[in-house]
């Protein structure tokens, strides 16, 4: 007789370890992995590169290149960037000698950014609403153009840009920079009207009933239901003014609107020595750098997700 007839229980069957899944190695898993940690490197090595440089001797820098840990270490290219270093000291330090006013170009590139992105997301707003929620004759038409306007490459519009800039005598000022962006973005649009065609009308129709204008309605009750997509396209709005570069070398000349990423280049070219001052330029960018990098800390996750529930994906 086995065991079962004899009326005993079967041995149970043993059990996995709660809250932790077994899972097996595979050949593509591992690959996976190999790949997202090959990303990331390729991703994090140019910032700490830039870390390196920064706190090495510009001096040092030449004797030792390829080392991978701040050669000669040092504080004097962060303190020759604040302007805290004499021109005797970051001489010294293989300095240029030369000075970068970086709280002045820093609060040039804050007022550039910030102006712009509120320009660019408020009219991109309203024109949103106006694609999804009004009914106008031509309303396909005109949208059908502004899809069109994704195709064109921004290189194409410098030129006319410029011109129009220049004959409107805005060169070397904030209005010359914000303005032939801030009137129109097809992305920003497109992106808002598609979030809005999904919000249900009901209290918008409601609150037209009982009175309401389409501008109140707008601000009131369509704009909070849209914060989400709003704040993603500020923040990438913002990202994009704060390392626009090409732009406003076109239309500015005068450090008094010059921009940090400007600022950058002067600061590169100004050295009166053999060689560019490396150390002080890297500090400078990881200075300039780290508003970007405390946004995306704070606010990477709200970009993902709003980009998810627009349903472009």
């Amino acid at each position: 007789m086995t065991a079962t007839a004899l009326g005993r229980p079967a041995a149970p069957a043993p059990r996995r370890p709660r809250g932790r899944s077994l899972r097996r190695f595979s050949v593509g898993r591992g690959i996976a992995w190999l790949y997202i940690g090959l990303v990331l490197l390729v991703t994090v090595f140019p910032f700490y590169w830039m870390l390196r440089t920064a706190l090495s001797n510009n001096y040092a820098l030449v004797r030792d290149p390829a080392s991978l840990v701040p050669v000669d270490f040092t504080w004097g290219a962060f303190a020759r960037v604040l302007g805290l270093a004499t021109p005797e000291q970051s001489l010294a330090e293989g300095g240029s000698g030369a000075s970068i006013e970086l709280g002045h170009f820093l609060l040039n590139s804050i007022i550039y950014a910030t102006v712009s992105t509120a320009l660019i997301v408020f009219f991109s707003l309203i024109a949103a609403y106006a694609f999804a929620r009004l009914r106008w004759r031509g309303r396909e038409l005109m949208f059908s153009l502004f899809l069109a306007a994704l195709m064109v490459p921004g290189i194409l519009t410098l030129l006319p840009n410029f011109v129009l800039i220049k004959e409107l005598g805005l060169l070397n000022s904030f209005a010359g920079m914000i303005l032939p962006g801030a009137l129109f973005s097809a992305f920003n649009i497109f992106f808002l009207r598609q979030f809005m065609l999904g919000l249900s009308e009901e209290i918008e129709e409601a609150a037209l009933i009982d009175g309401a204008g389409r501008l109140r309605v707008l601000f009131q009750i369509t704009m909070p239901m849209t914060s989400g997509p709003i704040i993603t396209l500020s923040i990438l709005g913002f990202i994009t003014a704060w390392n626009d570069y090409f732009w406003p070398l076109l239309v500015t000349s005068d450090d008094s609107v010059r921009p940090l990423t400007l600022a950058l280049a002067v600061f590169k070219q100004s050295s009166p020595q053999s060689a560019p001052d490396w150390a002080g330029l890297m500090a400078a960018t990881l200075v300039a750098a780290l508003p970007m990098l405390i946004l995306f800390m704070f606010f990477g996750k709200r970009i993902v997700n709003s980009i998810g529930f627009t349903g472009l994906k």
